[in-house]
Protein backbone atom coordinates (compact mmCIF):
# COMPACT_ATOMS: atom_id res chain seq x y z
CA UNK A 1 0.00 0.00 0.00
CA UNK A 2 1.14 3.55 -0.66
CA UNK A 3 0.60 6.00 2.19
CA UNK A 4 0.32 9.71 1.44
CA UNK A 5 1.60 12.14 4.08
CA UNK A 6 -0.04 15.20 2.53
CA UNK A 7 -2.25 15.95 5.52
CA UNK A 8 0.75 15.89 7.88
CA UNK A 9 2.80 18.13 5.61
CA UNK A 10 -0.14 20.51 5.24
CA UNK A 11 -0.64 20.68 9.00
CA UNK A 12 3.02 21.54 9.58
CA UNK A 13 2.61 24.56 7.31
CA UNK A 14 -0.91 25.38 8.51
CA UNK A 15 -2.35 24.92 5.03
CA UNK A 16 -5.92 23.91 4.25
CA UNK A 17 -7.06 21.87 1.27
CA UNK A 18 -8.33 25.05 -0.38
CA UNK A 19 -4.92 26.71 0.12
CA UNK A 20 -3.07 23.79 -1.47
CA UNK A 21 -5.53 23.63 -4.37
CA UNK A 22 -5.19 27.35 -5.04
CA UNK A 23 -1.39 27.44 -4.72
CA UNK A 24 -0.78 24.34 -6.88
CA UNK A 25 -3.59 24.71 -9.39
CA UNK A 26 -4.74 21.18 -8.56
CA UNK A 27 -8.42 20.32 -8.33
CA UNK A 28 -9.73 20.57 -4.77
CA UNK A 29 -11.13 17.02 -4.97
CA UNK A 30 -7.68 15.71 -5.91
CA UNK A 31 -6.08 17.39 -2.91
CA UNK A 32 -8.87 16.15 -0.63
CA UNK A 33 -8.51 12.56 -1.85
CA UNK A 34 -4.76 12.65 -1.27
CA UNK A 35 -5.10 14.23 2.17
CA UNK A 36 -7.69 11.60 3.19
CA UNK A 37 -5.64 8.80 1.62
CA UNK A 38 -8.53 7.73 -0.60
CA UNK A 39 -6.88 8.57 -3.94
CA UNK A 40 -6.37 5.65 -6.30
CA UNK A 41 -4.04 7.44 -8.71
CA UNK A 42 -2.02 10.63 -9.03
CA UNK A 43 -0.30 12.26 -11.99
CA UNK A 44 3.42 13.02 -11.91
CA UNK A 45 2.85 16.76 -12.51
CA UNK A 46 0.58 16.80 -9.43
CA UNK A 47 3.30 15.17 -7.32
CA UNK A 48 5.79 17.70 -8.62
CA UNK A 49 3.51 20.64 -7.77
CA UNK A 50 2.87 19.32 -4.27
CA UNK A 51 6.55 18.68 -3.59
CA UNK A 52 7.45 22.15 -4.88
CA UNK A 53 4.84 23.83 -2.70
CA UNK A 54 5.69 21.81 0.41
CA UNK A 55 9.45 21.90 -0.24
CA UNK A 56 9.75 18.15 0.18
CA UNK A 57 10.86 15.13 -1.79
CA UNK A 58 8.59 12.47 -3.25
CA UNK A 59 9.70 10.16 -0.44
CA UNK A 60 8.49 12.69 2.13
CA UNK A 61 5.08 12.84 0.44
CA UNK A 62 4.56 9.17 -0.45
CA UNK A 63 5.65 6.04 1.39
CA UNK A 64 5.30 2.39 0.43
CA UNK A 65 4.03 0.36 3.37
CA UNK A 66 3.96 -3.43 3.02
CA UNK A 67 0.50 -4.98 3.23
CA UNK A 68 -0.05 -7.20 6.24
CA UNK A 69 0.25 -10.86 5.35
CA UNK A 70 -2.21 -13.45 6.70
CA UNK A 71 -0.95 -14.61 10.06
CA UNK A 72 1.05 -11.41 10.73
CA UNK A 73 0.43 -9.75 14.05
CA UNK A 74 0.58 -6.08 14.56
Amino acid sequence: MVRCHLSTLMARRQLRVSDVARLTGLNRSTVTALARQTATRIDLPAIERLCTLLQCSVGDLLQVVPDAQPGDRG
